[in-house]
């Protein structure tokens, strides 16, 4: 496990690394374009990297069972932003969306928390009632209540990409902990109609998935960013254009240097560099489920199951939608893309499966851990 826990931290090094050379490629034009320094997206970036360190290490010295006691208040604190960004003089409007909160001089996206905070909650409440939670109530009506919660208030904002992630890894964790299948299956189905229901009345995401689903009819509005990102592609080639010398980022390919920075990957260091970026979530996908598998109880492995699924999921959302595999969501690559809030609690998470995979290396013992599912055979 001391291998596994080496070679995690080094990944996340290296990804972190690599989207800050990134960044001041893909970031002076944006820059410059709002008054500021070239530099000035890198410069802030580093800042909250710096932050970012301090809190990883500090969660990854912290053992992993103090958030069985801090599951309840992160999420209340979760619940507590969400319904801030929608209170002046808090709330901070960018591209239509209140999703931000303003803190003095730093912008702060409360739902990056929400995001670690149904991690803890689900982990915690399907581990409590571990014996019951085939139930209805215990297995489906209490733990889904917390999760509605947050994907009401994230369908407000609305940031609906947000509200499909959490929505996916919290069943994920439901199932995992022993919630019935057809339970979620009912309630997943619910969900999903309340969720087209939002698109429909929301013009500008039903007018996402139409440029999804006909690119070439809406071309100069709703599918020009993806049809530059596409672009971006094929410009890089094999080997791209070469490292700074992209011309999408180059107000051609709006958030360059947030959402869309994979496709300028693409387009300077070309497809063997996103191959190989792409590789590098695959191998971390693959280590975060090592270490829940030999999480020394079910809470760890839940939590560790649910930090991975998180991040790893979460890129290849952001992947599959600046490849035009999936319409247009607006979540950042994680370690990679411009974000203080995303930086902050994705290495609070990464800081969190490091724990695990130190309690397993103190106590190298097999797990414990039997999902109730295997011991009822019904779904």
């Amino acid at each position: 496990m001391k291998k596994t826990t080496s070679l995690l931290i080094a990944l996340v090094l290296i990804l972190t690394t690599f989207g800050i050379i990134m960044l001041a490629s893909a970031s002076p034009a944006q820059a410059e374009k709002m008054k500021h320094g070239p530099y000035f997206f890198v410069e802030h970036q580093l800042i909250f990297l710096a932050l970012a360190l301090v809190v990883g290490m500090g969660c990854a010295l912290v053992d992993y069972r103090v958030w069985i006691k801090l599951a309840l208040p992160v999420m209340l604190l979760a619940v507590v932003l969400l319904v801030a960004v929608r209170v002046p003089p808090l709330r901070h409007k960018i591209n239509g969306s209140y999703r931000w909160l303003m803190l003095g001089p730093v912008n702060f996206q409360p739902s990056e928390l929400a995001k670690f905070a149904v991690i803890c909650w689900l982990a915690w409440w399907m581990s409590h009632v571990r014996r019951r939670a085939t139930d209805f109530k215990m297995g489906l009506v209490m733990p889904m209540a917390g999760l509605g919660l947050i994907l009401v208030l994230l369908m407000v904002e609305p940031d609906f990409g947000t509200t499909f992630l959490i929505a996916f890894v919290g069943m994920l964790l439901m199932y995992l902990g022993g919630s019935r299948f057809k339970y979620l299956a009912v309630a997943g189905m619910g969900g999903l109609l309340g969720f087209a229901a939002m698109i429909m009345h929301n013009s500008v995401r039903s007018r996402r998935i139409l440029a999804f689903l006909w690119p070439d009819e809406y071309a100069k509005n709703e599918a020009f960013q993806l049809n530059e990102a596409l672009h971006a592609f094929v410009l890089g080639g094999p080997t791209g254009v070469g490292f700074g010398a992209s011309m999408q980022k180059q107000h051609y390919l709006p958030e360059a240097h947030t959402d869309f920075i994979f496709p300028i990957i693409g387009e300077e260091l070309g497809l063997i560099a996103t191959l190989l970026v792409v590789l590098a979530f695959i191998v971390f996908f693959i280590l975060g489920m090592r270490i829940s598998f030999r999480a020394p109880d079910q809470f760890g492995r839940l939590l560790a199951f649910g930090i991975t699924m998180m991040i790893t999921l979460q890129a290849a959302i952001n992947i599959a939608v600046v490849t035009g595999c999936m319409p247009t969501k607006g979540l950042a690559l994680p370690f990679i893309s411009y974000g203080g809030s995303s930086i902050l609690l994705t290495y609070a998470m990464v800081g969190v499966l490091i724990n695990i995979a130190r309690q397993v290396e103190a106590d190298p013992r097999p797990s414990d851990f039997r999902c109730i599912r295997d011991q009822h055979h019904d779904f």
